[in-house]
Formats: structure tokens, C-alpha cells, sequence
């Protein structure tokens, strides 16, 4: 599996400049309204240095980390699922992904306009946020229809209640991830992609002269405190000091240029970290002389299904999975020395792996 994240916004908030940044697609970002005009995605390597450490001992013939695709969505305005702007066909990118970064504006710069005249964190996300309510509307809506002819039986009468119940909540302008389900009932919302039903990561986007001060800026606490009580994230970035990281070469010149404005890591890194953070995600390696590589699975995951994240077939006929964790793997220098000090656990169907994990399956299909 792979992270989906889909990038929403207002115009001009620094979204495709965060995208670009973040990717080094290309995406046109131009300092006006729907320049982006079709769904951009870009592919950013997840930065872990233990690939370095599997490597230099493994010496593979390549090294492929784990990934996250980011969906770059086009800026949204009022009235979109009316059919303002570019309309609202764009929202329907935003169903297949397992999360949202929702990018919005917090630096005041009077030549980059802004749609709504001036910055407001709250309003601006409270008219992307209604207009992702109103195109779930739309899809329960349309459930609702199919819902109806099939409603004579037991499970029929059910998803016909919850249906109305989500409609009703939607109406009222909830936003559904934040609310408790039963497992039946998230199983059936999940089936219909609501967006609304995603977890939400703020970005707030703040100009080059207020790093070091995100902790004493207005328009990033007001985000801060609305997060507290959703229980969401929120990131602070500077996208425009993004957009110079990702044009350097070299580690060493990007790391130079981080400590010249006063930044610990880049926003890619914490970005990234948390994303993996909010949806409970977690990496294992698998290290050979063909590759090393790095594979992304869901932390509370058994080695069956870690397994089928390479090939359904590995899950299928799953016998057991040797291990071997990231450190005991390095202090050893590779697998043999592991295993001569007994460090290599042969493990079953019911092991929980842990992040880091070195693993190699034995499977009979």
C-alpha cells in the first residue's frame, strides 16, 4: 500500500507552490485563480535514513523507499458544488485519497491576490470544508436513490436509516470523520468514499519573515485551536521557502540552507511524518541483494497482511516470516550475523509486526 494524500485550498494560498515543492512534478503555479485545471500528482520518496544503514551493509543492487502520492486538487471557491469557479468534478479526486492537507493562507502579501480580499484562516476553511459537505451530500444523495429498492430486507432498512441519519448530518454542516461510528456503520460509510469521513491536516502557510515566530502568530493559533478540538493537526510551513529547498542538489546544501533560516528539518519531512502519524502508519524492510526496500503498512498489522503488501499471493499462502529488527540487523552487519546470535525469530501468522522490522516471508501458493 501507498499514502494518498489530496492537496485543498482557496486560490493562491500557496497550494500547487507547497505541490511543486513537495514533488518536483512541475505543476503550474501561477498567482491566479484555476491555473490548476486538472488534478496534478506527484510522488515524494519517503525520507528514512535506515535504508542508508540496510544498504551500506546489504550493498543491493538498488534501493526503492516507501512512497506517498499527493494529489494536488484545483483551488476551490464558494459555490464550486454549484458549479462556481471550475465546479465541483475536481472534488471527485479528492474520494480516493486517505487523507487531506488543506492548505491554508496565513502570510499577508498584497501582490499575490487573494480570492476572498484578505486572509481569514477560519472563513477560508469553513467555505472549502462546506463545499466538500455539500459534494457528500450529493454522493449519500445518490445512495439514498439506489438505497430505496432494496429496502425491504433487514440490512436494506439499516443502511436506509444510517443514510438518512448522514444526510440529516450533513445538512447540518458536520464534518463526519469526527463523529463516532459503530464498526457496521464505518464499514459502509468507508464504502462510499465520503470525504468527509477522511482525516484533515491544516497547513499553514506563513511568509518567509515569521519563521521562528509560529508559536506568536494570529492567524496560524486561531487554526491551532480549531484543531485541538477536531483532533486534527495542524503543520505550519513556508511554501515559498519549500519551493527553494526542493531546487537545491545536494543534502549537504539543503541542510546548510535549513540552518541559514533557522529550521531544524524541512516541511517535506515533518509533513510526511505526520501524515504517517494521523493515519497510523508504519514501515518494515525487506533487504536482499536484488533491493532493499521499504514497505508501508498500518501499525497493529499481522505478518499475513505485511506480506500481501508486496503480493496478495504472499498472504495467501503464508507459512511464517523470518525477522530480524532494524538495530540487531546493523549491530550484526546483515542477517547471517543476526542469525548466528540468535537474533533471527521465526515468527507466525498472528505476529504483530513492529516498525523497522527486517522481514522475509515464506509463502506456498
Amino acid at each position: 500500500m501507498g499514502l494518498r494524500c489530496g492537496i485543498v485550498g482557496l486560490p493562491n494560498v500557496g497550494k500547487s507552490t507547497l505541490f511543486n515543492a513537495l514533488t518536483s512534478a512541475g505543476a503550474e503555479a501561477s498567482n491566479y485563480p484555476f491555473c490548476t485545471i486538472e488534478p496534478n500528482v506527484g510522488i515524494i520518496k519517503v525520507p528514512d535514513h535506515r535504508l542508508k544503514g540496510l544498504s551500506q551493509i546489504v550493498n543491493p543492487e538498488r534501493v526503492l523507499p516507501a512512497v506517498v502520492e499527493i494529489v494536488d486538487i484545483a483551488g476551490l471557491v464558494a459555490g464550486a458544488s454549484k458549479g462556481e469557479g471550475l465546479g465541483n468534478k475536481f472534488l471527485g479526486h479528492i474520494k480516493e485519497v486517505d487523507a487531506i492537507l488543506h492548505v491554508v493562507r496565513c502570510f499577508v502579501d498584497p501582490n499575490v491576490v487573494h480570492v476572498q480580499g484578505s486572509p481569514e484562516p477560519l472563513r477560508d476553511i469553513e467555505i472549502i470544508e462546506t463545499e466538500l459537505i455539500f459534494k457528500d451530500l450529493e454522493t449519500v444523495e445518490a445512495r439514498l436513490l439506489k438505497s430505496k429498492k432494496g429496502s425491504q430486507t433487514a440490512d436494506g432498512k439499516a443502511e436506509m436509516e444510517l443514510l438518512l441519519r448522514v444526510k440529516e448530518l450533513l445538512e447540518l454542516g458536520r464534518w463526519l470523520g469526527r463523529l463516532e461510528w459503530t464498526d457496521s456503520e464505518r464499514e459502509l460509510l468507508d464504502a462510499l468514499f465520503l470525504i468527509t469521513m477522511k482525516p484533515v491536516m491544516y497547513v499553514a502557510n506563513i511568509a518567509e519573515s515569521e519563521i521562528g515566530q509560529e508559536d506568536s502568530l494570529p492567524l496560524v493559533n486561531c487554526i491551532r485551536e480549531k484543531a485541538d478540538r477536531e483532533g486534527n493537526s495542524v503543520l505550519t510551513v513556508c511554501s515559498k521557502i519549500e519551493a527553494e529547498i526542493a531546487e537545491l542538489g545536494s543534502e549537504e546544501e539543503k541542510a546548510e540552507f535549513l540552518e541559514g533560516v533557522g529550521l531544524k528539518e524541512s516541511g517535506l519531512n515533518r509533513l510526511i511524518r505526520e501524515s504517517y502519524s494521523m493515519l497510523g502508519l508504519q514501515t518494515y524492510f525487506t533487504a536482499g541483494v536484488k533491493e532493499v526496500r521499504a514497505w508501508t503498512i498500518h501499525q497493529g498489522d499481522k505478518a499475513p497482511a505485511a506480506a500481501g503488501v508486496i503480493h496478495t499471493d504472499f498472504e495467501k499462502g503464508f507459512i511464517r516470516a523470518e525477522v530480524i529488527s532494524y538495530n540487531d540487523f546493523v549491530t550484526c552487519k546483515g542477517e547471517a550475523g543476526a542469525k548466528e546470535k540468535g537474533l533471527l525469530r521465526v515468527e507466525g501468522k498472528e505476529y504483530v509486526v513492529q516498525d523497522g522490522d527486517v522481514m522475509h516471508f515464506r509463502f506456498n501458493v
